[in-house]
């Protein structure tokens, strides 16, 4: 799918997917915010139903399936929060994803486990879901997720 007014909303019914209410945030920030043409997600954990099912480190019990799969979760729920503010329809593009893996120390896998949220993203979006991005390690996330993922949509 390339055209831009397609109903993303549509899609998502196309394959069955429900977007989840949005998370509620951890912290002090807002699950995303809309500067100009473009809307900013926070950093969205793999919350199901307002829990984590999953916790803990790649490359120290967490599988790499598993981790795909929750970092898939996190860009769907990453939709709902830019559904909330302005619609999934308004979405252009996506532009950015970035990712973060709780890594145990020699664990290089990130990219691979990112890709739950790339491939998914594609599924959805099409080449309006064709993105740069950033799929970076890190000693601990929130909560002990074992995956964080933020967005970047150029909205109309």
């Amino acid at each position: 799918m390339t055209d831009t007014a397609q109903s993303w909303t549509a899609r998502l019914a196309e394959l069955g997917i429900e977007l989840p209410p949005v998370a509620a945030p951890v912290a002090a920030y807002v699950p995303a915010v809309r500067s100009g043409d473009h809307v900013y997600t926070s950093g969205q954990l793999p919350f199901v139903d307002g829990k984590l099912p999953l916790t803990g480190k790649l490359g120290g019990g967490v599988s790499d399936a598993d981790a795909k799969d929750a970092a898939r979760t996190c860009a769907l729920n990453a939709l709902a929060a830019i559904d909330a503010l302005v619609g999934l329809d308004s979405i252009v593009r996506i532009v950015k994803v970035v990712g973060f893996v709780a890594s145990a120390e020699g664990f290089t896998g990130q990219p691979a486990v990112i890709n739950g949220a790339s491939e998914f993203l594609g599924e959805v979006f099409g080449d309006a879901g064709i993105h740069a991005r950033s799929a970076v390690g890190v000693a601990e996330l929130p909560l002990g997720s074992p995956v964080e993922v933020e967005i970047i949509a150029e909205v109309r």
